[in-house]
């Protein structure tokens, strides 16, 4: 591996810890980074393919780490409502449970059809004018629906309090990010849950816990998938890009609550559309492959 690699996995993995959580869409701005010539990683057309989604695991391990005591369900500690008061059952929080319930339903809509369709949506979606297109529909969304949303009052205000319904909802509003890249996961998820009366932070922290199990199945499918083979070189710029998501994921999630507590996400909506026109831009000037 050169140093020019190394260079370049580092840059893959920043742009992954801090797109993956902002609503500006990890996968738009991957394909982007990788249609600039000097980016691009020296590595084969099936293993980038890989690359680009499996780096997110190191994104998803800092998400892991920052809200572990509220995702995991097990512990006689601060467990408030237990399964049982004796035996077993008395270390299982039943809430915890509850909420992980939610967020299988949630993942519903996005499994069954990345199982069924992801290559196609691959072949047909994963380019720099899709990208484009995406980022400044939903910027524009961005904008429209906090316009619409500023003087009411959110129906729910924390993650317990989310219904069934609403987390299939959430999952349906997941399946558009998992159709056309530049959408964003977080993106999605995030400006609907708020469309149907959550508010910010809850509609970001069940963003970040839903990303847990859809991530590591997105992986998982592409690792099942991957019919090719991948030199150590390769294997090593993936680790490299991991470990560079998951330390600069940790910084910007802390970062987004923090903003969130105070700001709407307007900004968000601008810069979609700004980045969205210049990458129109400079595909038509034939700067991106």
């Amino acid at each position: 591996m050169s140093i020019l690699d190394f260079i370049r996995a580092i840059f893959f993995g920043i742009v992954e810890g801090i797109t993956e959580w902002l609503p500006i869409s990890s996968t738009g701005h991957m394909i982007l980074l990788n249609s600039i010539p000097f980016f691009k990683l020296n590595v084969s057309e099936e293993f980038l393919d890989l690359y680009l989604v499996v780096i997110q695991l190191g994104a998803i391990l800092a998400v892991v780490l920052i809200f572990w005591n509220d995702i995991w369900p097990f512990g006689i500690k601060k467990n408030k409502d237990p399964f049982k008061k004796e035996g077993i059952g008395r270390y299982i929080m039943k809430d915890k449970f509850i909420m992980w319930f939610k967020i299988l339903v949630a993942c519903i809509p996005a499994a069954v059809v990345g199982v069924l369709f992801d290559d196609v949506f691959d072949a047909l979606f994963y380019n720099y004018v899709c990208v484009a297109i995406a980022l400044i529909v939903f910027g524009i969304a961005f904008i429209v629906v906090e316009n619409m949303i500023k003087n009411l009052k959110p129906k729910t205000t924390s993650v317990d309090s989310l219904s069934f319904k609403q987390s299939f909802l959430i999952g349906a509003f997941q399946l558009v990010a998992a159709i056309f890249p530049g959408t964003s996961r977080s993106g999605a998820t995030i400006v609907g849950s708020i469309g149907i009366g959550i508010n910010r932070e809850t509609a970001a922290k069940f963003t970040f816990y839903l990303a847990i199990p859809v991530m590591f199945g997105a992986s998982l499918l592409k690792i099942l998938k991957f019919d090719g083979s991948c030199s150590g070189n390769e294997i090593m710029l993936l680790v490299v890009g991991m470990v560079t998501a998951f330390v600069v994921s940790l910084v910007c999630i802390k970062g987004l609550m923090k903003y969130i507590r105070k700001h709407d996400f307007k900004l968000f909506g601008y810069y979609r559309i700004v980045l969205g026109v210049l990458v129109l831009i400079c595909g038509v000037a034939g700067l991106l492959k």
